[in-house]
């Protein structure tokens, strides 16, 4: 089945926007449910949304369930662990400090990803997409610095503080679990791409739920039981958790995972307004300057990859 060449595009800005509101509602549950319990959220919540889009797909595409191999398995599994470390470690950080700055140091995904992607995928950076990684790790870093009262000595000396590098660990984890994913939906060979990035969202959630929950079940009966008990309040984080990754996934099965990341980077602009909107503060320059670079970097992978 054909498909535009810029349908990763507005398929990435809604995984981008999905991934804010999940982020919003996991932070909220983060205090009640700690940080495994509200990971474990997103994976639990999610799985019977992650069913019935693979069913819509399966259903309206009219296609055949891929036949499952090893190296589907392997990827699977390879971007299942990554996300949940990644998802724990941005948690982490968000309750030490604040919702922005978590997202920010884990935008050093956009880098890792290049690396990562070049690696183990093949997939290559042309210079285009490396301006628009550079500039966007600047505005990330000019909106978030690890130290308000010296921001611009924060940019050069902030990333070997401890909540900078759990910051940069839980970015080469979602780096790492994104080129799992998009390694997922290419083994599966001659399948459409929907089907394939559904059928990856449906079996990565399922590890998920088994290999977190278990874990919980076997150390943390308590955590476990209160996210069981939460499930009013974690079915809209496992919705939007759901159809970020959807979002993510099929974006990823079309286009190399440094372009549909960088591109994503939106997600801080969507977190950074929101943050705004709540404690209703003024932009200073330096925010500015980042808001220009980030968006600058958003336009140039866009239009020019």
């Amino acid at each position: 089945m054909g498909y535009p060449g810029w349908l990763w595009i507005p398929v990435t800005l809604w995984a981008a926007f999905a991934q804010t509101l999940r982020n919003v509602a996991q932070r909220q549950l983060t205090g009640e449910l700690g940080t495994l319990g509200a990971t474990l959220v997103r994976f639990l919540y999610g799985l019977p949304f992650a069913a019935l889009w693979l069913f819509a797909v399966q259903a309206v595409g009219g296609y055949a369930l891929p036949p499952g191999n090893l190296s589907f398995l392997g990827w699977v599994l390879l971007g299942a662990v990554s996300q949940i470390a990644a998802t724990a470690l941005l948690l982490r950080v968000m309750a030490e400090r604040n919702f922005t700055l978590g997202v920010a140091y884990s935008k050093s995904e956009i880098i890792l990803v290049a690396v990562f992607g070049f690696v183990f995928l093949g997939d290559r950076v042309n210079t285009i997409v490396a301006i628009a990684i550079a500039l966007g790790t600047g505005g990330v870093l000019m909106l978030a610095p690890a130290d308000r009262q010296h921001p611009w000595r924060a940019l050069l000396t902030g990333w070997t503080s401890r909540l900078a590098l759990l910051g940069i660990a839980s970015g080469a984890g979602f780096a790492l679990s994104a080129v799992g994913f998009r390694g997922a939906a290419l083994s599966l060979h001659g399948t459409p791409f929907l089907m394939a990035a559904a059928s990856t969202l449906l079996v990565a959630q399922c590890l998920q739920t088994l290999l977190l929950g278990g874990w919980l079940l076997w150390r943390k009966r308590d955590v476990l039981a209160r996210v069981l008990r939460a499930w009013r309040a974690s079915l809209f984080a496992g919705f939007m958790g759901a159809a970020a990754s959807a979002g993510w996934f099929t974006a990823m099965a079309i286009e190399p995972v440094a372009h549909v990341r960088t591109l994503g980077l939106t997600e801080l602009l969507f977190s950074y307004v929101i943050s705004r909107r709540l404690f209703r503060e003024h932009l200073e320059r330096r925010e500015l300057i980042g808001i220009a670079l980030l968006t600058l970097g958003l336009i140039v992978v866009a239009l020019g990859h």
